[in-house]
């Protein structure tokens, strides 16, 4: 068992970071699907172990996990089986089981060979000129390309790099916010200020100050 952590304040995002990191290390270390060794847990068993781990309390808990399962890293799935009473009537049983999805492991390891298209499934067909449409008819101008491409060498830069976690899941979270946004075709200069005004931050990160200059470049037209 893991030592027992001190009790620290923290940050909800560093305890999301902990929570999918957690998830993350029982599906890279699993031998079986659930179970003491399987990567789906009981949320009883989560408790118990981040407890005794992190000293994470039920509602830090409860609370983040269900953050992460709406953003999809995380998955609940339910496992049904029939107890038969001694009088003959049969019980439904239903156990829940939480595990890591494969965003989830794309959020810590990043984007990999394996990964699926954003718009895997959705038509896309060039127009000409500098508009692409999608199969449901929204645009995305194609001068936005040499943007998104210097976002995702930041994201990268950002995982690779050695800041603390949860600094970098912060840090990768904004930059989606913006890659988002240009999947749009007008994008929400609010949205995308905000979210800049954060992933700045990233220029003291050893390897990512290039980075930042050059989406910093890119990213001015948006925000007039």
């Amino acid at each position: 068992m893991a030592p027992r952590a001190s009790r620290t304040s923290r940050s909800i995002t560093e305890v999301r970071s902990i929570l999918l990191r957690y998830f993350y290390d029982r599906n890279r270390l699993a031998t079986s699907a659930r179970g003491k060794r399987g990567f789906a847990v009981k949320i009883s068993d989560i408790r118990k172990d981040l407890k005794a781990s992190h000293s994470l309390s039920q509602q830090e808990v409860v609370g983040n996990l269900n953050y992460l399962m709406s953003q999809g890293w995380i998955v609940e799935e339910h496992i049904e089986k029939s107890v038969p009473l001694p009088s003959g009537t049969v019980i439904p049983q239903a156990t829940s089981f939480y595990k890591i999805t494969a965003a989830g492991i794309d959020k810590i390891e990043g984007p990999g060979e394996f990964t699926m298209p954003k718009f895997h499934g959705i038509k896309i067909e060039a127009t000409g000129q500098n508009i692409i449409t999608l199969g449901d008819g929204n645009q995305i101008n194609a001068e936005f390309s040499d943007l998104g491409k210097a976002l995702t060498d930041l994201r990268g830069a950002i995982i690779k790099s050695a800041a603390e976690e949860g600094r970098k899941m912060e840090l990768v979270a904004d930059v989606e916010t913006i890659q988002s946004q240009l999947a749009k075709s007008r994008p929400n200069s609010g949205i995308v200020a905000a979210a800049w005004g954060a992933i700045k931050a990233a220029a003291s990160i050893n390897g990512c100050a290039t980075l930042v200059e050059r989406v910093g470049h890119l990213i001015g037209h948006i925000l007039q």
